[in-house]
């Protein structure tokens, strides 16, 4: 326990600082706040996936989607409240999760990312075929009050403050890091890492291969349902396939790469960087707006990977391994 004292230390003074920042930012930031915590949601989902069993990934985005639809589904034709849909679209994507990585067991590597990558491709052209339900290229508006979203009464309020998101996308997060969290120190999180450092030595170690790769695939996929029911919230209650492209996933996989494979400390600024890194872009002068800030993206991309090859988490595990090293030759030696 003593052990965990730093680390709980550290999530105790987070917390408290994301508390804090609604109060205190813009509205516009508090806006870009929420959207961090989306994308916190959706890294953690995709690191437990590739970082914990190694199965890559590249359709994260078609997840999000899914739940996004099914939060803006039930809200137009059932006024279904934000927990609810939450939780339906948590259910929906962790069963679709499993059914994708069933046929994903023979893949691997640049196969299984193939795969994915189709999963990225074709789900956004789901509501292009099914517009007469799902609306086409216009999308879905989720409610004409989307503050019912939240199961509350707020007379005169047309949509959801951008405090309200921040809250909501927060506390998932952190009810999520937890669950998250409890997996990975248990039984699950020890067989998805003997997966991911060896099969061969998994299996003989009496690891269910099938089981433990599914299982991975379905929470994982759970995790990026939730973020996409909270991203329709962000975006005014709309849910539009044009949001959850390829290059959505494509933004997920270097989020969770920038954190840290295999670790969950540096999920923060994984989030962060995607989340915030496209809005930074525009900003740089560089001919050409749209063509500067894929630029500009590119160039940070790379420049990140090569000064931190491990992410974050694995700048803080340098940066412990350093701080054990002084204090040991800080230590005196007694001379007998």
């Amino acid at each position: 326990m003593r052990k965990q004292l730093p680390a709980l230390g550290s999530v105790a003074i987070v917390a408290a600082v994301l508390s804090v920042l609604p109060f205190v930012l813009s509205d516009y930031n508090v806006y870009l706040g929420a959207e961090v915590g989306v994308f916190f949601i959706a890294v953690l989902g995709l690191n437990i996936l590739t970082g914990y069993t190694g199965q890559i990934s590249i359709g994260h985005g078609a997840f999000m989607a899914i739940g996004a639809y099914v939060t803006a589904v039930m809200s137009r034709d059932h006024q279904t409240n934000l927990v609810l849909t939450m939780l339906v679209a948590f259910a929906a994507c962790f069963v679709i999760g499993l059914l994708v990585g069933l046929p994903a067991l023979r893949l691997s590597g640049v196969s299984l990312a193939l795969a994915t990558f189709a999963l990225a491709v074709s789900v956004p052209q789901l509501p292009l075929q099914w517009s007469n339900y799902l609306g086409g290229s216009l999308g879905v508006q989720a409610s004409s009050k989307p503050s019912s979203l939240l199961g509350i009464s707020m007379p005169g309020v047309a949509a959801l403050s951008n405090r309200w998101i921040y809250g909501v996308a927060w506390a998932a997060s952190a009810l999520l890091f937890g669950m998250a969290w409890l997996i990975l120190r248990g039984r699950v999180g020890r067989a998805f890492r003997a997966v991911r450092d060896s099969e061969i030595a998994a299996v003989a170690s009496g690891v269910e291969l099938g089981l433990y790769k599914t299982l991975a695939f379905g929470i994982s996929a759970a995790y990026a349902g939730v973020a996409g029911s909270l991203f329709v919230m962000a975006s005014n209650g709309f849910a539009q396939s044009q949001d959850f492209l390829v290059v959505l996933s494509l933004q997920l996989l270097i989020g969770a790469a920038v954190a840290g494979l295999g670790s969950l400390w540096g999920i923060l600024v994984g989030a962060a960087f995607v989340g915030l890194l496209p809005k930074i872009s525009t900003s740089v002068p560089l001919v050409g707006s749209d063509n500067g800030r894929d630029i500009v993206y590119g160039l940070l991309v790379i420049l990140v990977m090569l000064v931190l090859p491990g992410g974050f988490a694995g700048l803080l595990a340098r940066l412990r391994s350093l701080t054990r090293d002084l204090n040991r030759e800080s230590i005196p030696v007694k001379l007998r």
